[in-house]
């Protein structure tokens, strides 16, 4: 992609996300929406081939349909109560409808299917912004509007998303599906919490896009697309391998790691408000998440593949770790010990 173009769109990214999560009207909101989504679309579709137009024009149309919704519900409870501003949704039928397109937007289930096929069109670094900059403006409405959302709806969809994530991503062979639905799981822990809690859903949000950030750039540095070209990359990167079966136990949320801390947190804030058996329940639905993790770890760096294959011939040559990926890496694996400090700033 030309250059200039790509700093166009990676602007325009910029400057949608910025306009709503800074908004209070809800056209400000739906603008940034649209210039975000705007900006991804030619990312998506850069590579002119088939699969990745599909992935494009899927994307558009899902994105275009949440957006109508978020401008319908905001003027629905306009018309019935006067008010513009984000923080003022009180319409019972405008939280439905905004909780539908936020959903949408987000890829909870039951509106998830376009996220994994979209995923799959896509390069690794745009899946990246797909997973975790395109989910950050509306996960800051859900975040303002969640006084007024109905909590038996979000704690339904998000037990089912956390369900969902892990069940479909057990068959999967290609990495940026596996990723997709390691998406909805996580997002089915975040919305659980956000009517109690939002400034844990926000805490698990950013640790999130940490822990994903380092898992995608990883794969992209070793060009790696699906699992059985995993099984040879030890050769190329023998330390890069090593490291990456930490992370994805701490995007599993294994307890000495970073990704325990979130749902620690969120477990124990559902045992304050009465829900254990609603923490115990997603809890265990985690496990489904933690299986493909550890499938993921393990054609990484445990299993050599049956047969010879040309990426076994290639000698690795010791081509240094970014310092980015680095600095990332420690991130996601050691910041359980700043969690006696988390009751203090939320």
């Amino acid at each position: 992609m030309n250059p200039q173009a790509k700093l166009i769109f990676i602007t325009s990214l910029l400057l949608g996300t910025t306009i709503t999560i800074s908004s209070n009207h809800w056209i400000m909101a739906w603008t940034g929406l649209e210039i975000n989504t705007l900006a991804i679309l030619p990312m998506i579709s850069k590579s002119h081939h088939p699969r990745a137009i599909e992935a494009a024009t899927k994307y558009f149309l899902v994105q275009a349909t949440a957006s109508a919704l978020v401008l319908f519900s905001s003027m629905t409870n306009a018309w019935c109560t006067g008010q513009w501003d984000i923080t003022q949704l009180t319409h019972p039928t405008s939280c439905l409808i905004l909780t539908m397109a936020i959903s949408m937007k987000l890829g909870l289930v039951p509106f998830h299917f376009w996220f994994p096929e979209v995923l799959q069109g896509s390069s690794l670094i745009t899946g990246l912004l797909l997973s975790t900059a395109m989910k950050f403006p509306p996960i800051t409405l859900l975040f303002m509007t969640s006084p007024s959302l109905n909590p038996a709806l979000l704690t339904s969809m998000a037990i089912l998303s956390t369900a969902l994530g892990g069940w479909m991503g057990l068959n999967q062979t290609q990495i940026r599906k596996i990723m997709a639905f390691s998406s909805i799981s996580h997002l089915g822990w975040m919305t659980i919490i956000i009517v109690y809690n939002p400034k844990l859903t926000m805490l698990n949000f950013y640790l999130y896009v940490l822990m994903t950030t380092t898992v995608f750039l990883t794969f992209n540095s070793m060009k790696v697309l699906k699992l059985p070209t995993l099984m040879t990359a030890w050769t190329k990167a023998p330390s890069l391998n090593a490291i990456l079966l930490l992370t994805l136990l701490s995007l599993a949320g294994l307890p000495p790691l970073t990704g325990f801390l979130p749902k620690w947190l969120i477990i124990q804030e559902l045992t304050k408000q009465d829900m254990a058996s609603t923490a115990t329940i997603i809890s265990l639905l985690s496990l489904l998440g933690l299986f493909f993790y550890l499938r993921l770890a393990y054609c990484a760096t445990i299993t050599l593949p049956p047969h010879t294959t040309n990426h076994m011939k290639q000698w690795h040559t010791n081509k240094p770790i970014s310092i980015s990926i680095a600095i990332l890496t420690t991130m996601s694996l050691m910041l359980l010990p700043i969690s006696p400090m988390i009751p203090t700033i939320i």
